[in-house]
Parts: C-alpha cells; sequence; structure tokens
C-alpha cells in the first residue's frame, strides 16, 4: 500500500504496480476494459511528469550538499545539476506522452464494443442403430418407395433415448462426424443422420446431441469476497486525483470500475 509520505517505499510500490499491468495487459477477454487502462496511465504519466519535476527540484534545491566520492563539492553540485536538468528533459518529454494518451482515450471512449461472437455448440453423434444384409435390405426398398423422411421415421423407432445414448458411450460408438464410406449417401432430418450404401447393403442412423460443458473450478464466497475487498483496497489507496471526470463518468456508466 502507498504510504504518500515515504518515497522509496512509494516508488519501490509504483514499480511492482506497473510490471504487474504489463503482466496482466498482455490479453483482454474484455477490450471495453482497455478504456479504463488507458484513463489511469493517463493519470498516472501526469503523476509522474509531477515526480519527474520535483525530483528535479530537489536536485537544485540541495546542491549545496553534493559532493563526490573524493569529497569535491564542486564536481558533485555538477552532478546535481546534470541530474536535475537530465530529470527536467525527461519531465518535458512527457508532455508529449500525455498529450497521445488523451488523445487514445477521447478515441477508445467512442468505441461500443460488441460481444465476441459465440461459437455453435459442438455437436456429436450416437450410434442409433447399425443394419445390414436382409434387414438393410428391407430399409433400403423403404428408401426407394418412400424416401428417406420415412427410412428415419422407421429406424428411430430403435432410438431408446438416454438407454441408447448411455450403450453408445459405454460401446465407444460416438463420433465427432457421422461416419460415411466414399459411396455411402446420406440424409438429416431433426437430429437424426441417415446414412446408406445399396451397393454394400447397410444402413445406419445416428442421433446428434450437444455434450455437457466442462464444469468450471468454483470459487469459494469466502475466497471472493476477500479477493474484492484486497482489490477495492488496492484500488481506493491508488485512486488518482488527475483522472478526468469524463473519463471517471463513463468508466462508471460502462461498469468498467469502481
Amino acid at each position: 500500500m502507498p504510504t504518500f509520505q515515504d518515497p522509496i517505499h512509494d516508488a519501490d510500490e509504483a514499480s511492482q504496480a506497473l510490471r504487474g499491468l504489463a503482466h496482466a495487459t498482455r490479453s483482454f477477454d474484455d477490450p471495453a476494459a482497455t478504456y479504463a487502462v488507458i484513463g489511469d496511465l493517463l493519470g498516472g504519466a501526469r503523476s509522474l511528469r509531477q515526480v519527474l519535476d520535483q525530483l528535479s527540484r530537489t536536485h537544485l534545491t540541495h546542491q549545496n550538499r553534493a559532493f563526490n566520492d573524493a569529497g569535491s563539492h564542486e564536481a558533485g553540485a555538477q552532478a546535481a545539476l546534470a541530474a536535475a536538468d537530465a530529470l527536467h528533459q525527461a519531465a518535458t518529454l512527457l508532455d508529449a506522452v500525455d498529450t497521445h494518451l488523451d488523445a487514445a482515450s477521447q478515441a477508445s471512449g467512442k468505441i461500443a464494443w460488441h460481444p465476441a461472437s459465440t461459437p455453435e455448440p459442438a455437436h456429436r453423434y450416437v450410434s442409433v442403430v447399425f443394419l445390414q444384409g436382409e434387414e438393410a435390405g428391407r430399409v433400403l426398398d423403404l428408401i426407394g418407395a418412400d424416401g428417406t423422411d420415412a427410412a428415419i421415421d422407421h429406424l428411430a423407432g430403435w432410438d431408446y433415448g438416454e438407454e441408447t445414448m448411455q450403450a453408445a458411450l459405454v460401446n465407444g460408438y460416438v463420433y465427432d462426424t457421422p461416419p460415411t464410406g466414399a459411396l455411402d449417401s446420406t440424409a438429416e432430418r431433426g437430429e437424426y443422420v441417415l446414412t446408406y450404401n445399396r451397393d454394400f447393403g447397410h444402413v445406419s442412423l445416428l442421433r446428434s446431441f450437444t455434450p455437457e460443458p466442462e464444469p468450471a473450478s468454483a470459487v469459494s464466497e469466502a475466497e471472493a469476497v476477500g479477493r474484492d475487498a484486497h482489490i477495492t483496497a488496492r484500488a481506493d489507496a491508488f485512486a488518482n486525483p488527475f483522472r478526468s471526470t469524463v473519463v471517471a463518468a463513463v468508466i462508471r456508466n460502462r461498469g468498467l470500475g469502481l
């Protein structure tokens, strides 16, 4: 936590926070969150400019106490003056950073990010029935006389729902795609896929299903509360006085920050 009084401690804290931010921003699940980050970086750049100015002023103010290792006040004073000048130049360069971050914040604030497209659920297929020989011949005749829909209705009589599903899972008759040969014909209706081959005399009916998603790892309520409290405390500690009211309002309205 920052002390607001100990510059060495707070500089180390800021350095660690920036290292953490560099790691955390490698990827964003929600690109809308970049707006809040840019806003905080804008405030951070302004704070950094203030720090550099204050460091420069400190070198000038205490120039009379500056000596080198050999005890030369003249050399120490020159080094203090050089450090103050370099710090002042660094602070001046941050003006351009501030300008570009402000432009980026305004442009990012105009973006209405749409949710990521949800991929279609992956389907798998279980075998309902596979017929060959004389039994398949009767179904092939039915296809020739009344069409594939009639054959699917007929073969669906072998589908016993969950019992069929469990039997297929136990015996390994579950497929990512309907198994078909180069000469097989296929037909679909609803959740069923019919495959048949007149030359080889076989018929198969499969049913599609959507696998259950893997259960997400549960986070205990106590752990979640503790984590949220920690985040809130850090956010309060690093509350940025340089964040503009416009940025803060947009962040609140879009639910991007505290």
